[in-house]
């Protein structure tokens, strides 16, 4: 492992009193396991939570190291990672991603398996949170890489302090601290750690957006402001979830199918644009569990659109998302099933 200096010569190591401050919402987690690369904002947080999980009626902490194998080096960094955690008292495991990788989205598939492995080793562990170093400026980046790719509101939410994968939360406690602080943090307590040349590797999108980030920081779009975004954006986000959630309830209708859903669409018309995709997404979301490109949102707001239009019309028509077919007809009301297998996309479905 070897150091390099902060991003930012003038930034301050993380105290012990802000750390604790930091970590104090995981205090009631039944246990913690810390993800732990060898890269210099993994090894900082691993040795902040260390030290505060040594404190009497802290969750016990654990660490992992995923070995993804796309590298030679990747063995021996995560032996260090666990010569360093057994230096710290910290009980460590290595996650090997074993089998053939991908030749296509190879980082999106790391990332899959790397936390698919982080969340097996979280329930074996008594169904441990598991702990991620990222940033601000990680933030910043995932805000802007989904601005570029045509993201709604709720993807410029970016990630939350706390989300689940199934039944494992993770927790990211550090997002509104500067990734120069923790490499400050690092440095000065003496803690080996190790840069992943893929980080600076431009054929990754995240790479060409944080190779932009020094000047877009020129022009005042700087990872403080877009962190500040994120934080509206998920007030923005909670308010009207739980608005579209009570408008599903009140516009769902009774049903004689038993995977069909029936929904009063011409009063659900009445409301605001916004609500009523929010509102379809929904009632999508309980019929079919597929996952689809960042176009989804342009295809669900032309159905919405098609929808509306034949509803204000009073007329009947049928369309398909998402692996559902979404037929309404002339009394307003719109009924949601699932569609057979090869058919996709958005599109005027035949009858």
């Amino acid at each position: 492992m070897s150091a390099v200096p902060p991003l930012d010569p003038s930034a301050t190591p993380v105290s012990a009193a802000e750390a604790s401050a930091l970590f104090e919402p995981l205090a009631d987690e039944p246990g913690l396991l810390v993800a732990v690369s060898g890269g210099p904002d993994s090894v900082a947080v691993l040795a902040l939570l260390a030290d505060w999980a040594k404190l009497p009626g802290r969750p016990s902490l654990q660490a992992a190291t995923v070995d993804h194998g796309l590298r030679p080096e990747a063995a021996g960094e995560a032996e260090a990672v666990a010569r360093l955690c057994g230096r710290l008292g910290v009980a460590h495991r290595i996650l090997r991603w074993a089998g053939p990788k991908p030749a296509n989205g190879l980082q999106a598939a790391a990332r899959q398996a790397r936390y698919d492995l982080l969340a097996e080793e979280a329930l074996r562990r008594g169904n441990a949170a598991i702990v991620t170093a990222h940033t601000l400026d990680d933030q910043a980046e995932t805000l802007l890489m989904r601005i570029a790719h045509g993201s709604g509101p709720a993807g410029l939410v970016g990630m939350r302090p706390r989300s689940l994968r199934g039944a494992v939360a993770i927790v990211r406690p550090l997002l509104g601290l500067a990734k120069s602080r923790l490499i400050a943090t690092a440095e000065a307590r003496g803690l080996p750690f190790v840069r992943d040349p893929s980080n600076a590797d431009s054929r990754f999108e995240r790479v060409r957006w944080r190779e932009l980030a020094p000047s877009l920081a020129e022009h005042g779009l700087d990872a403080a402001r877009l962190g500040l975004l994120a934080e509206r954006m998920a007030r923005q986000e909670d308010a009207l979830a739980r608005r579209a959630a009570d408008v599903l309830a009140q516009r769902r209708l009774p049903v004689t199918v038993g995977e069909e859903r029936r929904l009063g669409f011409r009063q659900l018309a009445e409301e605001p644009e916004e609500i009523v995709l929010r509102v379809l997404a929904l009632a999508l979301a309980e019929m079919t569990q597929g996952v689809e490109s960042y176009g989804r949102l342009e295809r669900l707001e032309a159905c919405a659109a098609a929808l509306l239009a034949a509803s204000r019309a009073g007329s009947a028509t049928k369309r398909t998302f998402s692996g559902c077919i979404l037929s309404l007809d002339r009394n307003g009301v719109l009924s949601l099933r699932r569609e057979g297998p090869r058919r996709r996309g958005v599109h005027p479905a035949t009858s």
